[in-house]
């Protein structure tokens, strides 16, 4: 802004300059004798103004070169001070083990993670796998932009996860199952554990209940007509276990069928061979008899 005014002062000057002499050319010579005393006197008076423009010039020539002078200084000091400043991001960077172009990948990460969990966009479960859990881990969410973020982020999650919210209950009617009960409720019967062990502990209307095999479901295949069912909302990772359980129980009703099964073969044979050893001891004393 200095220079810029500097600029303007020397073109004025100039300026003035060429326009009295402009005047001073464009003298009348009506009166000889006036004309050429005037002419005296104009010429003096100009070169008075040209000697002061002069010496104007002059000064602001020398304060211009000063100013650019300061300037070029001051640019390399601005130079300086930005290696300084990269310099000193690189030793704080690596004291958390990343890099610049880490920061910047880390900073993407933070800012969409913490959008979600401000505004709760999706569930609790979304936020800490975009991207909460992996924040949590990167030592870069100490560095000074973050470290505050971070902990108000964090405590915005836990608030989030720690909201409950109502649990569904179904009233089982004659002719229902956990099996028939998992398909409508979840689009799958094979989550059915998940609702048996929502219910071991104690069906939600057991203190309606006057039988107390009904307040809880300690078998999954005895459910009563009355009874409330607990209804729990199901994460990925649950519904992956449930299936587990499923197949794990399906196995093991496989099993006892075939022992079963094997069992019941075995005492049937047993008995053939009682009746094929009662029918020839008939035969032996039949013999016996018929030789006497």
């Amino acid at each position: 802004m200095r220079l810029h005014k500097l600029f303007i002062l020397f073109f004025l000057a100039l300026g003035l300059t060429l326009n009295n002499a402009n005047i001073f050319a464009q003298d009348d010579d009506d009166d000889d004798d006036d004309d050429q005393q005037m002419e005296e006197m104009d010429e003096e008076e100009w070169q008075r103004q040209m000697d002061e423009l002069n010496a104007e010039k002059t000064n602001l020539q020398s304060r211009l070169t000063a100013l650019t002078s300061e300037i070029d200084g001051l640019k390399q000091t601005s130079a300086n001070k930005d290696k300084e400043l990269d310099k000193c991001e690189s030793d704080l960077y690596a004291l958390v083990g990343t890099t610049k172009s880490g920061v910047a990948d880390f900073r993407k990460k933070f800012e969409e993670t913490e959008k979600k969990i401000n505004g709760k966009v999706g569930t609790p479960a979304d936020a800490r796998k975009m991207y909460f859990d992996e924040i949590s881990k990167d030592k870069a969410r100490c560095l000074p932009e973050f470290q505050d973020r971070y902990a108000s982020m964090k405590k915005k999650l836990e608030d989030w996860e720690g909201m409950k919210t109502p649990e569904a209950c179904y009233t089982v009617v004659k002719g229902d199952c956990l099996w028939k009960i998992s398909k409508m409720k979840y689009g799958s019967p094979y989550y059915w554990p998940a609702i048996w062990d929502a219910n071991k502990d104690g069906v939600a209307n057991a203190s309606a209940l006057k039988h107390s095999r009904h307040k809880k479901v300690t078998n999954p295949n005895l459910i009563y007509p009355g009874q409330c069912l607990k209804i729990p909302t199901l994460t990925d990772a649950q519904k992956k276990e449930a299936q587990m359980k499923s197949k794990k129980y399906r196995k093991v009703r496989k099993v006892r069928k075939t022992t079963e099964t094997k069992k019941e073969d075995v005492k049937k044979d047993e008995k053939k061979d009682v009746k094929k050893d009662e029918k020839k001891d008939v035969k032996k004393d039949e013999k016996k008899d018929v030789k006497k």
